[in-house]
C-alpha cells in the first residue's frame, strides 16, 4: 500500500515539474511570454552561414575586405573574422571597424585609430576615426567588401551609415559589396516615428527614414542603393527561416552586444524612444548597468515623475521610481533620480511615443532645469518637435503632423522587403 502511494506521489511531482517547464518554454521563454526560436533551428541561417555554405563563389578567388564587429558571429558564436581567416578558400586581406571598433572595445563617440589585429595580423582600418568612408588607399588590396554587423532597428544607430558610406566607396572604386543579412531585433513589421528631414542629416541619421524603420540591414542596403542613387554592385546574402514578426529572442540566436551600451534586447526595445533623452541634460543611464532603461538627473524627484508618467497609461510600459549614480557620462558620480522603464507588453509598446512623453513630462515638471542640446534635433530628425515640446504641443498632435510622410515611407519600403 505504502509502495503504491509513493509511486503516485512521484508521478504527481514529475507531472508538475513537466508542466512548469512547458509553461516557461523549456527554459527558453522570456518575460513577454514568447518562446525563443519558435521555428526549426535547423532551417534558420544567418547571411554569414548562407555565404559559407551556399554562396561561397561570391568571395572565392577574390581579395576580401570585411566590415564587422563582435556581433559578426554565426549561430555557434564563431567570429566571422576567424571563420574567414581560417578558411583556405578565402583570402581575407583587411578589416574595417565601425564605431566601437572591430572588437567592440571603444566607448560611444571614442576616436578609433588604425592598428594591426593581434589575432590575425591583418590591418584594421577605422571607419570612426579620421574618416567614416573607406579611402582608396584603404581599399587597395580588396576586390570585394563584406558587411556583417548586427543592427538594432533604430535610425540613429550609426552602423547602417557606416554601411552606406562603404557602399559609396565600393562604387567609386569598382569593388563588389556584399551584405550578410541579420534579423531586425525589434521585428520587421512595426514602423514608427517621424521621417528624418534631410536638413537635419548627420551620422545619427543620414537618410529620410523613420526612427523605427522595421527593416534588416540587407533591406536597408537595397533601399539606400536604389533610392539615393549610390549605385553599388550590391549583393545581399539573405537569411533563411526568419519571419518578419519575430523579435530577436524568437530566433535561435544568442544576443551579442552590438555596442557597449546595448547590453540586452530589453535595451534595444526602449532605445528608439529613450535615446531621445541623450539630446537633453538628463542622463540616459550611460554609466549604469541599464543604459536607456534608467533615466534621471540630480534635480528630479523620482516618485513624482514616475507617478506622472504612469498616469498617462501608455500601452505596454510602466515606470518605476529609481535612483542611480552613473560611473561615467552625464552626471558621473552624482546621485541621479528618475525612473526605470519596464516594458510589460512589447506587442502594444510604442517606444517613440513613450520617449516623447518622457522628454515632454520631465521638461514640463522641471522647465528651469531641463535644457535641450542641438543633438536632440539630429536624433528626432527635425526641429519642430523640440519646439513643440517647449510650446506645450501634445504628442498626439505631433503624431498627426508626421503621419503623411510615415505613410509615404511605408509604401516605398514595401518594394525592398526580402522576408
Amino acid at each position: 500500500m505504502k509502495k503504491g502511494f509513493m509511486i503516485m506521489v512521484v508521478l504527481i511531482l514529475a507531472l508538475s515539474s513537466l508542466s512548469v517547464v512547458m509553461a516557461t518554454g523549456n527554459g527558453n521563454g522570456n518575460q513577454y511570454g514568447h518562446d525563443k526560436g519558435k521555428g526549426n533551428p535547423h532551417q534558420f541561417k544567418l547571411g554569414v552561414e548562407a555565404l559559407l555554405e551556399e554562396q561561397k563563389d561570391l568571395i572565392e578567388g577574390k581579395r576580401v575586405g570585411l566590415i564587422t564587429n563582435p556581433t559578426g558571429v554565426d549561430q555557434e558564436l564563431n567570429s566571422i573574422v576567424d571563420l574567414l581567416h581560417n578558411d583556405e578558400d578565402v583570402n581575407l586581406t583587411a578589416l574595417y571597424g565601425p564605431e566601437h571598433g572591430v572588437r567592440g572595445s571603444a566607448q560611444a563617440g571614442e576616436y578609433v585609430e588604425y592598428y594591426i589585429d593581434e589575432q590575425t595580423g591583418l590591418p584594421v582600418y577605422s571607419l570612426y576615426g579620421s574618416t567614416r568612408k573607406p579611402t582608396p588607399e584603404m581599399l587597395e588590396n580588396v576586390d570585394v567588401l563584406l558587411f556583417d554587423i548586427q543592427d538594432v532597428g533604430t535610425r540613429f544607430y550609426t552602423y547602417i551609415y557606416t554601411m552606406a558610406y562603404a557602399m559609396e566607396a565600393a562604387q567609386e572604386n569598382d569593388i563588389e559589396f556584399v551584405v550578410l543579412d541579420r534579423p531586425n531585433p525589434l521585428g520587421g513589421e512595426k514602423v514608427e516615428g517621424p521621417v528624418l528631414d534631410p536638413e537635419y542629416a548627420s551620422f545619427v541619421g543620414n537618410y529620410p527614414i523613420p526612427l523605427r524603420h522595421g527593416m534588416t540591414v540587407g533591406e536597408l542596403a537595397k533601399f539606400f542603393n536604389e533610392e539615393f542613387d549610390i549605385g553599388a554592385d550590391l549583393t545581399v546574402v539573405e537569411m533563411n527561416g526568419w519571419d518578419r514578426d519575430e523579435y530577436y529572442d524568437e530566433t535561435p540566436l544568442d544576443f551579442v552586444m552590438p555596442s557597449p551600451n546595448m547590453p540586452t534586447l530589453d535595451t534595444a526595445l526602449v532605445y528608439p524612444g529613450a535615446a531621445l533623452i541623450e539630446g537633453t541634460n538628463v542622463s540616459e543611464g550611460r554609466g549604469t548597468t541599464k543604459p536607456f532603461e534608467l533615466i534621471g538627473a540630480p534635480f528630479i524627484n523620482s516618485t513624482e515623475v514616475a507617478a506622472e508618467l504612469n498616469s498617462l497609461e501608455l500601452p505596454g510600459v510602466k515606470f518605476r521610481a529609481a535612483s542611480f549614480t552613473p560611473s561615467f557620462s552625464k552626471h558621473s558620480g552624482d546621485l541621479s533620480n528618475g525612473v526605470e522603464i519596464h516594458v510589460t507588453d512589447r506587442d502594444t509598446f510604442k517606444p517613440i511615443e513613450m520617449g516623447l512623453h518622457l522628454v515632454k513630462t520631465i521638461h514640463e515638471m522641471y522647465p528651469e532645469d531641463v535644457t535641450f542640446r542641438s543633438f536632440f534635433d539630429n536624433l528626432i530628425g527635425n526641429g519642430w518637435i523640440r519646439e513643440g515640446i517647449m510650446n506645450g504641443q501634445s504628442v498626439e498632435e505631433m503624431k498627426i503632423q508626421w503621419q503623411d510622410e510615415l505613410d509615404e515611407f511605408k509604401q516605398v519600403r514595401e518594394q525592398y522587403l526580402l522576408y
